[in-house]
């Protein structure tokens, strides 16, 4: 389930009507419109789509854009280079200017956990026991920060535990010690930490720390019918559902609210009459207790009996305690995808935690560290540590800062590394897959754009690496900050740009 991103594409959808899905946003407002189809898309196509344009004429044709009256309230950096050791600057501007970058931020995140941990790294969820036998005074499940960690996988390792014959637990204690400092990033909106995309990051995670639910529309007229994507959930939650279903001409936009002292979640919003399924989900306020308590049930259903009360711990487990059971996530050249490609924060900031710990063992806050080992891995690919400036892993904090030049050096060394294919292979595909799946449709971007989107209120961002047909590759960058102008305009600015270099031919 990914919970996270699933409520961010709808909330941003419809503000940003070219994109379709989006990554991390800043404010998160109550109830935004889905993605409707783009119908400037097919005018960007027609547009000149067949004048090639040659490396001198670039910067005219991008100007003539960024300078345009609708477009004087934004800020941008700018940087096109060729693809390669011998890159070559076709065009700059304020390209080492710092600006918010949003989910650009995942770039140097991704960049240098691939570095650092290699495209084999996996987390490991283990399960200890004071002694091995039947009946245990303690039985401590010990989370390193997995993001990727589900129910159906508790459901394994109490399996495990009941294959090795135990069958009484005195105390289940949860080991929620790998990722020192706070779970919630302080930088973030504190809204945004309701929602999914902005759940808390600690070291025992259980679906992504978000509840999750679906919502379905059935007879004009009728509510949504909501589905949990966890059907235990229902045993310690509520739902308020004043959704509804309208007719196919209707506008649509879900949301989903929890309150701050009360398991409530508010479903409102409207869906289309046979349109399909939303996703939604909303953060969990205490995420190493919910895992315990999925635990514990699972346990009980593997006929293992818990005689006393679960505990959250934050201190480490005494010596001697054996493994008894354990789980592995998928490779990070896997994990790399959801975080790239489908802009996932939650992952992001698991993966600037483990950098931290594994970097620098010991220290008192991971996110922290987790940002100095993000500087450590990257200057030495030839990434100006002066160039960006951190605050989390995802980019959903509006006090990260990142400049164009950057981020192409990051995509520049990374074209370099050994496991080139592996990052290049998690960015989204322009009109195929990922956050740029209904973006690019139909024109000559399709296809030929390899790219990280960001949008949080206030910025839009597209870095990545382009095949224009008739030109060799080239790795762009394309920030915007800006107030006065709306999101679909800079956004539909921001598309043309890459369509220009669509059309680059060597002359």
């Amino acid at each position: 389930m990914n919970v996270a991103l699933d409520y961010l594409k709808r909330a941003l959808a419809a503000l940003l009507p070219t994109a379709g899905v989006l990554i991390a946003i800043g404010s998160a407002s109550a109830a935004q419109p889905l993605a409707q189809p783009n119908p400037r898309s097919s005018v960007l196509a027609q547009a000149g789509a067949t004048d090639a344009v040659c490396p001198a004429q670039l910067g005219g044709a991008i100007d003539r854009i960024t300078k345009r009256t609708s477009l004087a309230g934004v800020r941008w950096s700018i940087l096109v280079q060729t693809l390669g050791a011998s890159n070559k600057t076709l065009f700059a501007s304020n390209a080492t200017t710092l600006l918010i970058p949003a989910s650009n931020n995942k770039l140097l995140t991704t960049a240098a956990a691939l570095k650092a941990l290699g495209a084999q790294y996996r987390f490991r969820t283990t399960v200890y026991g004071d002694r091995s036998q039947p009946n245990l005074t303690t039985l401590r499940i010990v989370g390193n920060g997995d993001p990727s960690l589900t129910t159906s996988q508790l459901v394994t390792l109490a399996q495990q535990l009941s294959q090795k014959g135990v069958q009484q637990v005195e105390q289940l204690i949860g080991d929620d010690t790998y990722f020192r400092g706070a779970a919630t990033n302080p930088y973030w909106d504190a809204s945004d930490t309701l929602q999914g995309y902005g759940a808390p990051v600690n070291s025992l995670m259980l679906n992504q720390n978000g509840i999750g639910l679906t919502l379905f529309p059935q007879r004009v007229g009728q509510p949504l019918r909501v589905q949990w994507d966890d059907p235990t959930d229902a045993n310690s939650w509520r739902i308020s559902n004043q959704s509804v279903t309208v007719s196919a001409s209707g506008s649509e936009y879900v949301d989903a609210v929890r309150g701050t002292n009360q398991r409530l979640i508010q479903v409102s919003g409207q869906l289309r009459v046979g349109s399909e399924a939303e996703p939604i989900a909303v953060s969990i306020p205490n995420p190493g207790n919910y895992l315990i308590d999925k635990f514990r049930t699972a346990l009980t259903n593997a006929s293992i009996t818990i005689q006393r009360s679960t505990v959250v711990k934050t201190t480490p487990a005494p010596l001697g305690q054996l493994e008894l059971a354990a789980i592995e996530s998928a490779p990070l050249a896997q994990l790399l995808i959801e975080t790239n490609r489908e802009s996932n924060n939650t992952y992001a900031e698991a993966l600037l935690k483990t950098l931290g710990v594994t970097r620098f063992p010991g220290s008192q806050d991971a996110t922290v560290s987790g940002i100095a080992a993000v500087k450590a891995a990257l200057t030495p690919l030839g990434v100006n540590p002066a160039g960006y400036s951190m605050v989390d892993g995802s980019g959903l904090a509006n006090r990260d800062r990142a400049s164009a030049a950057a981020l192409v050096q990051t995509l520049q060394a990374m074209a370099q590394a050994p496991d080139a294919k592996v990052y290049r292979n998690s960015l989204a595909i322009s009109g195929i897959n990922g956050t740029l799946k209904n973006r690019f449709r139909n024109t000559a971007a399709q296809g030929k754009l390899q790219g990280k989107t960001g949008t949080i209120s206030g910025v839009v961002a597209l870095s990545g690496y382009l095949t224009p047909p008739n030109h060799p590759d080239v790795v762009l960058s394309l920030l915007t900050n800006y107030s006065g102008a709306s999101t679909t305009t800079v956004r539909g600015a921001v598309d043309e740009i890459v369509l220009v270099l669509t059309r680059l031919r060597s002359c």
